[in-house]
């Protein structure tokens, strides 16, 4: 069986080099590293990466952890960290946690049980008792999308006020008054800011805002259905209907078709966040679409500079608000007469 010290006899270098390549975080040029792995392949050595490490103290895997992976913007997400983990040696494992805060907590530990190496986190709890959890972890995390406050750690995001109100903005340039809100999970900051963007528009615009067209679709694409369903059944039913996001705008869409409605003749819809197949989808819906591949790409560089960085001083918390897009498409037109 090959050893590391026949990759060194192989490689022309010294055990100690050859350890420092596969640990990967030693002062070895990218050709000799090159070099040594070429070695390994050739006589059949592959490195022990548990030992590594249990030596380290971490390994070279990186945790993601995601409210629903099902969901495109976090399968995008997802598919770009993993992307740029890679060409830095690092593997990605991707937790599920359905959005639900006990099952996050219970995965963060597991995962920090497994010495990963650092943690990219989409958060769904808020409470004391979690947010005490959340800052007893002690390996690189940086947080995307949610934002928890009583928290220190990096965070990048997309301007949730900001693609609310462009939304909103939007309608109300085409005559729209009577304007619906389905909105997330109201105890999460995602759904907050995005409740504020639509307030904040409505009001300079001078609009009354009734109460009773703000609803809980809770970012579940059957809850958004049953009340897309009671808002289109109202007699003094909205013009229009913005969903705060993209499973709860197809499933407001499918409502409408449903009931016969035609969008955007009878009903005008819009949404935060691309959906998928939006281009075969009729009629092509009006979005505000997140930059997710530079949210991931800034999550992504943020975590392996910490990681990088890990024996230096500590760094205080860096945040990252990137600006969304306005995508016009055609479900949204003047109010019917």
């Amino acid at each position: 069986m090959a050893t590391i010290r026949d990759v060194a006899k192989a490689a022309g270098v010294s055990i100690s080099t050859v350890s420092l390549a596969f640990n990967g975080n030693g002062p070895v040029s990218e050709d000799t590293r090159k070099k040594i792995w070429a070695a390994a392949g050739k006589i059949g050595y592959t490195p022990n990466q548990l030992a590594q490490s249990l030596k380290r103290g971490h390994s070279h895997l990186i945790g993601m952890v995601l409210g629903d992976v099902s969901n495109p913007f976090f399968g995008k997400l997802l598919k770009e960290a993993e992307k740029i983990a890679m060409k830095q040696g690092h593997l990605v494992i991707v937790s599920d946690t359905n959005g639900d805060p006990t099952r996050e907590l219970e995965i963060l530990e597991s995962l920090c049980a497994q010495r990963v190496a650092g943690i990219i986190l989409s958060p769904h709890g808020h409470k004391p008792e979690y947010v005490e959890q959340i800052r007893k972890i002690n390996i690189p995390l940086v947080m995307i999308d949610q934002k928890v406050e009583g928290v220190e750690f990096d965070f990048v995001a997309s301007d949730n006020v900001l693609a609310s109100a462009m939304l909103t903005e939007h309608v109300i340039r085409l005559g729209h008054k009577r304007i619906a809100h389905s909105a997330g999970r109201r105890d999460l900051w995602t759904a907050q800011q995005r409740i504020k963007g639509f307030r904040d528009t409505m009001a300079s615009a001078n609009l009354e805002i009734d109460e009773s067209l703000i609803v809980d679709g809770e970012y579940l694409g059957e809850r958004a259905y049953e009340q897309a369903l009671r808002l289109l059944t109202r007699p003094d039913r909205p013009t229009a209907i913005l969903a705060a996001n993209n499973v709860m705008a197809l499933a407001t869409l499918q409502a409408m078709n449903d009931l016969g409605f035609v969008c955007p003749r009878d009903m005008s819809l819009a949404s935060i966040d691309d959906v998928p197949w939006g281009e075969v989808i009729q009629p092509r819906l009006t979005m505000s679409v997140q930059p997710i591949h530079e949210i991931a790409r800034i999550a992504s560089e943020f975590l392996l500079e910490r990681l990088e960085g890990r024996n230096d001083s500590p760094k205080p918390p860096r945040t990252c608000i990137l600006t969304p897009k306005l995508v016009v498409g055609q479900s949204c037109s003047r109010p019917a007469l």
